[in-house]
Parts: structure tokens; sequence; C-alpha cells
């Protein structure tokens, strides 16, 4: 297949209101196919055709929860950005990043923000670990970034406040928080593996998610 006959195949999928509004979604975070339905209104044999339209055409693609193993996340794929021109978003106050022990993903994430964006942001976690993982310090380091390790990781009910943007980056905080997060993103968590390269990794995925967040929020 051709680039341009995929751009074909990619606008050709898109040419309908209803995918284009699953699109609109999942331009701002992972969603599972009843969280769409929820968010949409539709029947779930109606999201599930959708969603076999922009598989096919290779906009979107699924993974299993980490949590909950019956449940899938779709996200779009990182390359379809390049294809599609979102309506930009309001910018908040603070961004909040959330992961389960504020000791990896959320803190690159709050490190990579304010690399990027003049907008604040602080990370936190639902069941906050009592160090910051060396690993994540280390891979911040890699790309010239540095992770407070004398600032222990704080429970996501200290830390957040009116106005917060509240994005989770793992599947377990998302599924178990007790407040409403704004956006999810689901990143792998890389201390299950705990290699160099899951870490540069999950950086890397941060920082393309933050990049593309943070870019419509300029132009907001």
């Amino acid at each position: 297949m051709t680039e341009l006959e995929r751009r074909a195949g990619i606008f050709a999928a898109l040419a309908d209101q209803t995918r284009l509004r699953i699109v609109d979604l999942l331009t701002l975070g992972d969603l599972s196919s009843s969280e769409i339905g929820t968010a949409l209104d539709l029947r779930s044999n109606l999201i599930a055709h959708h969603l076999g339209v922009l598989e096919s055409a290779e906009i979107i693609s699924r993974t299993r929860s980490e949590f909950d193993k019956r449940r899938s996340y779709i996200g779009l794929r990182p390359e379809i950005f390049d294809t599609l021109a979102p309506t930009s978003v309001t910018p908040p106050r603070r961004v909040l990043f959330v992961c389960t022990a504020n000791s990896a993903r959320s803190q690159l994430a709050e490190v990579i923000w304010r690399d990027m964006s003049d907008i604040d942001a602080v990370s936190a976690g639902t069941r906050p670990a009592a160090t910051v993982n060396p690993e994540a310090t280390a891979a911040a380091a890699r790309h010239g970034l540095a992770i407070d390790r004398r600032r222990p990781p704080r429970h996501v009910d200290d830390v957040r406040s009116d106005g917060d943007l509240v994005i989770t980056v793992c599947d377990d905080a998302h599924e178990q928080l007790h407040i409403r997060d704004d956006l999810h993103w689901s990143i792998r968590d890389p201390a299950r593996i705990g290699t160099p390269a899951a870490f540069d990794a999950a950086f890397d995925t941060l920082f393309q998610r933050i990049r593309a967040l943070s870019s419509r929020l300029l132009a907001a």
C-alpha cells in the first residue's frame, strides 16, 4: 500500500460523523469501547462496527489493560496525528498527572510537561511509593531532564485542586481513581520490565502525547 492509498483509506473511513466523533475523543486520550459508548450514547453493536472500520484503516490500535485483563483500550495510532487537524483545547490552570505509585510514569510526565509548556504541572499517585524509581530518574537524565528525588511521591488527594486537568497515565489509576479524570493515557508500566529501554520507551510515549496535547493548548 502506498502512502497515498493509506491516506485515502483514512479519509474514507472518516467519512462518517460517528467515526469522526470517536476520533475526536481519541485525540485526547485512550478509551474502552464501553467508555466510548457512554460518551456518545451508542449501542455496543454500533461501537463494534465503527471501531472495526477504524481498525481496518489502521487509524486505531488496541491495548489490553494491565489491571483488568478483560478490558482493552482503544487509542489513535501515533502517526495519525500527522493527517488529522483536531480542534484546540482550552488551556487549564494546571495539569495533574496521576499513576499508581507516583514513582515513574507520572514523574516523567511532570518533568516532560514542565520542559515543554509554560502551564504548571504536578504529579501524584493513588497508592504512592516510598521513593521515586531510580530508573525513572535515570531515564529523565538521559533526555536532559531532572526529577527531584528529594521530594517523595504524593497522594492525589494531597495534590489535586480545583481547575486541574487530571490525566491518568496508568490503567490502574484510571480504573480505581475515586475522582473522575479528564483524560486517560494507557502507558505501559516500565517498572514491570525494569530495564532502561523500558523506561526510555515510556518516556518517548509520554513525550509524544504531551507534545500533541500541549501544542493544542498553545493554539487555543
